[in-house]
Formats: structure tokens, sequence, C-alpha cells
């Protein structure tokens, strides 16, 4: 094993060693639901941006590129002042959802660049202005635009203009898990000399205002060797030193909120959370504590840079010790250090991608890696107290007992979870969890395992089986895709070590019938297994608001829902015959999922006049349907991802395992005897396929090539950089229907969204989507091995060129990988929408190279432009679009990876 892989190994027994420490500070903490304590559930104008540098966060923490310990109780992170903003930079700037035209939008520039699982080695970087930030720029400019105008980013302002910012290296390297070595390196890429103030700044999470039993920890200087020195003092953490490379000068405050400033109350201390900000920015020395000690603190650095040129200060965060040499020469071994665990992580991720990739395709593998590292976050949000309020504050309003989140008293949140983007979503989602764990599964299986276990413990999972959803609405409803993650975990584990968790498997199994008896309760209203679900993540996808209820009783039956739970029971069905190989009384429970996958087909495709029928033999695609209670059926002719949801529901299984399954197997064959309309769903069981397969899917061979066919036409859903979820037929044919007397019309849309649904920050009419292309390019692996090379079908559509389904599998993952490569002009995709890229340390705003891509910072987007493939929505949602890390992975594995013109 390399280094990095003992550190690991190092972790297993032990939830902590080496991840005791990591990049767990959230983005932002402003604006979120736990720190929403009002009547109504404002929860952007009830803790605003405005109050964040003055006002103690109750549950969370956030900063630039910072770290703390696991339960997010010592925090540090960097804090800049360029001498022409109002106040110090501390935290990464964004509007609010109110403020934005399609919702929150993070407003700056900033990129991970790289870490180990372990975080031993982390580096990223960010881009502060030398102007003043144009904070009330971006807010106006981004009120006063339309939904259907593009969104207005800081590179729209002069804040940039001729390089005049200062590129932030922030490096962290670990000599042991408790001792971590930090380095700043501030480039002035402008055209003059220019000041900055670097202050780094470590702080305690106020824990002792909301309950008085707990002790309250203390900073203070200590005096160790030539170094300046902050010892930090905590019950349970212990002390730890923070050696300051010569800074100009120590300052201390406490962790509390500026109550003259937010709400007109005198303090109850003279010293608080923004004290160092007046300090700096106002010249006020009496803000900040003389004596030296308190809970927020920070070494103050002034430099004048010249352009071009770089200015590097130094850190040592360890435990404290009577190490002599530690306290003498605390710097002593800081190259060596470094240079060692930057070689580290070189060698763990040279190991890791196949020999067949390209640097370019390399860097974008291991930043997406970064990616999903760094988005690492203590989440904390205990709803039982947050609903009733805490000791030593004023009670909530009473509307809160009855309101958001009130069903989930039982929800226990007090741990690092892997967040979708630490600043427009800090907060986990169920369903972005389990595509999280696959790319992380390749670089820290055990992380992801403890992922996937962690949601559904008795704390999260609710008594009745619902997984928790997101802090806005725990009671929304995701797909269904847990069991497919953990499934897919499990197999990727075995075949990097050649053997699987069983006891993992076999763990969230368990959960996931109960999460499977709750969906069968709650989402099937008639008792057909014709499921509803909601907007199931996928936002303003539907003609309406698809959570919201109709008067007269009225319901949507889903193509989507019920082609998730179609492959919910074939995922439950595939881990319980894994778990029979060693134990039979699985054999029982994976026939019952067989059986209840063949109801949920014959339901679907209307067998025998029974159900309701999802399937439009005239158009050839699967559509939602209305459902009257006077029994009328309406289909919504939406050609969208929620129509080409049933390819995702299949699956193959060995004969041989069948065998090996006598109980299982007796079942089956009854089942084809008996009930020959149903055991006509399962395509050709009687009939082998590529070594001894048999295949269980949702679309037989006509409908899968109807679907596909439509998939695969360049006027309908391939673009040239994945599967669309909007056909581009809606383009030119937007789909129009009256609901009690209003017009309800989709349309194409392949940028931003248009709509107000939810909020209007995600758009699913047109746009490229990481996660289900991801899902497609499996279930056609699947299909590939069951029909091998002779299947064939037109990809794409028109194009005269035949491939079998392992070759369009690859085809679309070249597609979505290609978003982050060069093009034959130089340019790549994910940052058309910008026009502004970052090569190295080369600025162009006109999409040009001007420099080597081997230095290269990629952005990972929530979703792409339908047709350019330009990054949209989110900016640092490397959680599901990190599943580019994998999709290069298996591409280069399979040798079949494209390479750049």
């Amino acid at each position: 094993m390399n280094a990095e892989q003992l550190r690991l190994a190092e972790n297993k027994p032990h939830p902590e060693p080496w991840h005791f420490w990591g990049p767990y500070l959230a983005e932002r903490a402003w604006g979120t639901v736990r720190e929403d304590y009002s009547a109504n559930g404002d929860a952007w104008n009830y803790f605003p941006h405005d109050h964040a540098r003055s006002r103690t966060y109750r549950w969370n923490e956030d900063g630039i590129g910072g770290i703390s310990d696991y339960k997010g109780r010592l925090c540090f992170a960097f804090a800049f002042w360029n001498e022409h903003d109002p106040f110090l930079k501390e935290r990464i700037f964004g509007v609010s959802g109110p403020e934005g035209n399609h919702g929150e939008d993070v407003k700056e520039l900033y990129w991970y660049v790289d870490s180990t699982p372990s975080h031993s080695f982390m580096r990223m970087v960010y881009r502060y202005p030398q102007s003043r930030f144009p904070y009330e720029e971006l807010v106006a400019q981004s009120g006063a635009r339309s939904k259907m105008e593009g969104e207005f980013e800081i590179w729209n302002t002069t804040a940039l203009a001729e390089n005049r910012y200062f590129d932030v290296e922030i490096e962290y390297a670990k000599a042991d898990p408790h001792d971590i070595l930090i380095r700043v390196s501030a480039k002035n890429c402008g055209p003059e000399s220019a000041p900055l103030h670097l202050l780094p700044t470590i702080w305690f999470r106020n824990t002792w205002s909301w309950d008085r039993a707990q002790p309250k920890p203390t900073l203070h200087k200590t005096a160790k060797g030539h170094a300046a020195v902050i010892t930090a003092s905590h019950t349970v953490l212990g002390n730890y030193d923070l050696f300051c490379d010569s800074p100009d000068d120590l300052f201390f405050t406490e962790n509390e909120s500026n109550s003259e400033r937010l709400w007109g109350i005198p303090n109850s201390t003279p010293f608080v959370k923004d004290s160092i900000n007046d300090r700096i920015v106002s010249g006020k020395i009496d803000h900040v504590n003389s004596a030296g000690f308190g809970t927020k603190a920070a070494a103050y650095y002034k430099f004048n840079i010249p352009a071009k040129e770089t200015t590097s200060i130094q850190l040592r965060l360890t435990r404290a010790s009577a190490n002599k040499k530690t306290n003498n020469e605390p710097f002593a071994d800081f190259e060596e250090i470094f240079t060692k665990r930057r070689a580290e992580a070189d060698e763990f991720y040279g190991e890791i991608a196949p020999s067949s990739l390209t640097e370019e395709q390399r860097a974008v593998q291991r930043q997406a890696f970064a990616g999903l590292l760094w988005s690492k976050q203590f989440y904390h949000y205990i709803v039982d107290q947050w609903l009733d309020g805490d000791p030593d504050q004023p009670p909530p309003p009473d509307e809160r007992k009855h309101g958001r989140n009130s069903g989930w008293r039982h929800l226990y949140n007090e741990r690092v979870m892997s967040m979708p983007d630490k600043w427009e979503f800090p907060w986990y989602a169920s369903w972005d969890l389990a595509f999280h764990c696959i790319p992380l599964a390749l670089v820290d299986v055990q992380f992801a395992k403890a992922q996937l276990d962690l949601i559904v413990r008795e704390w999260y999972q609710h008594p009745n089986g619902k997984v928790p959803a997101y802090e806005w609405n725990f009671d929304d409803v995701n797909p269904p895709v847990l069991a497919w993650a953990a499934w897919r975990v499990y197999q990727i584990e075995r075949k990097k070590t050649g053997k699987g968790d069983r006891a993992f498997l076999e763990t969230i199994f368990h959960k996931m019938l109960i999460a499977f008896t709750w969906w069968v309760n709650s989402k099937d209203s008639e008792g057909k297994n014709i499921f509803q679900g909601g907007f199931l993540g996928l936002d303003n996808i539907g003609v309406f608001d698809r959570n919201a209820q109709f008067p007269d009783g009225t319901h949507l039956e889903q193509s989507d829902g019920t082609s998730w739970m179609g492959m919910f029971c074939l995922n439950l069905m595939r881990i319980a015959i894994e778990l029979a190989s060693e134990n039979h009384v699985y054999e029982n429970i994976a026939t019952k999922f067989f059986e209840h996958f063949l109801s949920i087909a014959a339901a679907m495709n209307k067998l025998c006049g029974k159900g309701v029928g999802l399937w439009d033999e005239e158009d050839e695609f699967y559509y939602d349907v209305l459902h009257t209670p006077g029994g009328r059926n309406l289909p919504l002719r939406v050609r969208s991802l929620v129509g080409l949801m049933p390819l995702l529901a299949v699956e193959t299984v060995q004969w041989q395992l069948i065998e090996a399954l006598p109980g299982f197997k007796s079942r089956l064959e009854w089942y084809l005897e008996y009930r020959p309309d149903l055991a006509s769903l399962v395509s050709r069981w009687q009939e082998p396929g590529m070594k001894e397969l048999r295949l269980v899917a949702l679309t037989r061979g006509h409908r899968m090539k109807c679907l596909l066919r439509r998939m695969l036409d360049p006027e309908e859903f391939l673009s040239d950089y994945g599967v669309r979820s909007l056909s581009k037929f809606h383009q030119a044919h937007p789909y129009s229907i009256t609901v009690r007397g209003e017009e309800k019309i989709v349309s194409y849309e392949p940028a931003e969204s248009q709509t107000g649904i939810f909020g209007g920050n995600s758009n699913w009419r047109g746009p490229v989507w990481l996660p289900i292309n991801y899902l497609l390019i499996e279930s056609l692996q699947q299909f590939h091995h069951y029909y091998g090379d002779d299947f064939k079908v037109e990809c794409p559509t028109g194009s005269g060129k035949l491939m079998h389904l392992k070759e369009v599998a690859n085809e679309l993952s070249n597609r979505l990988i290609k978003i982050w490569l060069r093009d034959e002009n130089g340019e790549r995709a994910f940052a058309r929408a910008s026009r502004y890229e970052t090569v190295g340390d080369a600025v162009s705003v006109s999409g040009k190279p001007t420099a080597s891509p081997t230095g290269t910072r990629y952005l990972f987007h929530e979703y792409f432009h339908g047709d350019i493939g330009a990054g949209l929505g989110a900016s640092h949602q490397t959680g599901w679009t990190g599943l580019v890390a994998k999709l290069i992975q298996q591409q280069g594995e399979f040798g079949t990876i494209q390479r750049s013109p």
C-alpha cells in the first residue's frame, strides 16, 4: 500500500484519526433553515449576509478555505482586506434566493485544486479583487434581471478588470493527524503593486451561549520559542497551538453577537464577533482585547505586493506538547513535509488513474475528486432542540411547532457529511448523497459506506421508514436510490479488494426494507402499483408543481415515480440474491421483490386492461398521467427524462446464481408456469443471453428501441454533451394544458429556468444533468450484458451508424467527459456560460487558451446547457457532477476514452 492508503487503513478501525481535522467548515451558514427561528420560515431574511460578520451562529460556522475538527468545535479560516472593502472578506459572497433572478447564486471565483481522502494534503485557490468588492452591484443587477436573462456575475463587473486581483492559494499538509501545516501564497496578478491585509483566523464555535452547562473554551497568547502563538484550550479537545510565522500583530475578541449593531441593544461584552473587523477596517484599537485572550483570534499580516509577484506566510496548528523542537522551530521541517505530502498525493492518484488517460483527463478526474473531498461539512441540526429553542434564549414562535420539519423531532444531525455544494446547498440531500458515494468509493470506500449507513441510522431515517430529504423540507420525497448506491459501492469495493462488505450491504438492505414499505404505503394512492412521489428531485420538469395537491382529489400517476420503484425492486432483489448465497433466508425476500417488480411492470404497461398504463402507443413514449376522481386518465404529453426513466429499471442475473438458490428458482418457475401474463414481462427469461445471463427489465425489446430512438435523436434528447432533460422537440412545439382556468406551458429551455418553481434555481426543462445520464449509461451497460454485440441501434438517430449498446454507453460517457476537455478551438464547454476561463495563472475572457491545459482549474456545475454544454446553476456541485470522475475511470479502464483534438 502507498502512504495515503496506509492512512486510510488506519482510519478503518478508528472513525477519526486522520479524518479528525478536515475541510468541514461550511462556505455559507447564513440564510439556512437551521439558523432560522422566524415564525414564517423566511430563512434568507431572518439571517442575511449582512448579519453574518456580527451575529453568532447557533449550529454551524463558515469561512474561506477553512478547516475544523470533525465536530466543528475549533475552526480555522482566512480573512482578507484590500483597503477598499467596507468590511473584512471573511466569507464567500452570493445573492440570496429572493435576490437572484434564478434563486441563490454564489458570486465569487474559487477552485478546489487538490485533496487526499485523509486530508493529509489539500489545496484550493481563492480569487480576491483588489478594488472594492461589488456587493451592491451584484445584488442590484441580479434583482433587476428577469428569469429570461442570464445571471449577473462578478466577471460582468469591473472588479476583475486588467487582472487586478489576488489569486490566493491555500495549502494544508498534515505531519500527523493533529499536526497541520498551513501555507498561504497570494499572487498579485495585476499590473501594479497592491495592498493586501491577510488574517488567518481561529475561533471556537459558540456552544456556551445556548447552554450554561457548557464550559467556555479559551484562546490566549502564549510565549513559545520565537514564533507568535495562539493557544486554544477546550475541555474535550485539549490544547492546540497555532504557530504564526512573523505576524505584525495578534488580535483577540469573543465569538459573541454584536447586539448593538444588529438590534440596537447594548452588548454584554465589549469584545464581539466583528471586533477584529472594526480594528482593521475602522482602526478602532480598543475594540480588540489587549489582554490577549478570547474565543476568536487572528494573526495579522499587512503586505504591499508588487505586480506579478507572490507573497507567502506559514502557520502550524498542532496539538500542544512539550516537544522543544516543535515549540522552538515550528517551521524547520515545513518544506520537507509539504514536499512529501504532495508527492504522496501524486502517488495515490497516479495509481488510481488508468494508464490510458491523458494529462488533461487525469487533471479533470483529480479535481473532481478534490471537489468531492473539499465538500465535506460538519452538518449540525438537532431538530428537537431547534423546534423548542434553547434554555437561555427567547422561546421560538408557536407557529414553528407545527411548521417546517415539525414531524422530524427524532432527527439528530451531528456528523461530517458530503454536501452537494457548500455555498449554494450547504445541507445534505439524500439522493444527491447516493450519487456522491459512487466516485467517493474509488478513493475512500470506508467514508462512502459510512455516509450511506449514516443516512439510514435510527436518528436519521424516520420511524415510518421515510428517508430525510433536505433541511428545507425533510418531508419532501427524493428518488429511492440509496439501495442502488449501496449495491454499487459494494461492487466497487469487491472489485478493488476482492471482497465486498456483506455486513454493510445487509445493514443497508434491512433499512431499505422499511423505506420500501413506506413508499408502497404512502405513494401508491389506489394500491395499483402506479406511484406518485411529487417533484422527486426534478424540480420544474412537470407541467406544474408536482408536489401540489388538487382540491378535487385529482392526482398525478408518475412515470418516474413508478420507474424509480421498479428500479428499487430490482436493486433489493439483486441484493437479496447476493445475501442469499450465504443465508438462504433471503431467497424468500428476493422472490418477494421479483413478484412486486412484475406487478409494477404490469400496471405501468396496462397489462390485460389493468392499471393506468403510462405507455402511449401513438407516441411510443411513457408519460405522466393525470388521474381524476371520475376515472378519467389524461396523459401529459411532455417528452422529458420522466419518459426515459423506465430504462433505469433493468437487472441481469447469472443463471448459475439462480441455480444455487433452489427456493428462489422454484418460485420463479411457478410464476413462469402459472402467471404467464406476468412472466411475459420478463424479457426472454427462459432464453439465456450472453454468458448465461437472464434479463429483468421494465421495457421490453420493442419499447426499449422506441425510447432509444428518441433518446439518441439530436433533434430530441441527444446533445453533443449528453442526454437532455427535455426533448428539443418542444422548442418548436411547446406543450400546453389548461388547469383550473390557467394555461400551463412547457417548452425547451436549454439554460436557466424561466419559471419560479422550487425557487427557480434549477432547470430540468432542457439542460444535461450528470446523475440521470450516469444511470442511463449503467442501464445501457446492463442491457448489453444480456444482448451482447449483435443487438445494435442507430446512434445518433438518423446517422445510419449502428452501435451495440455498450458502444452507445461509451459514446454518452465521452460526450459528458468532453464538457471539461479542450475542443479543436481550445475551448472548454463548461466555461462557455461565463466566457471567463482560468488556465494556470493566465486569464482569458474570450474563451481562447492562454497556457498549457495541465495548469487548468476546473469548475463542476450543477447542470449544463442542453446545446453548448456550458456550466449552469451551482458552480461547485462536485457532489453528483463528480460522477465524471467515475466515467473517466471506467472509460480509461475500457480503453474507450476519447482524446481531445
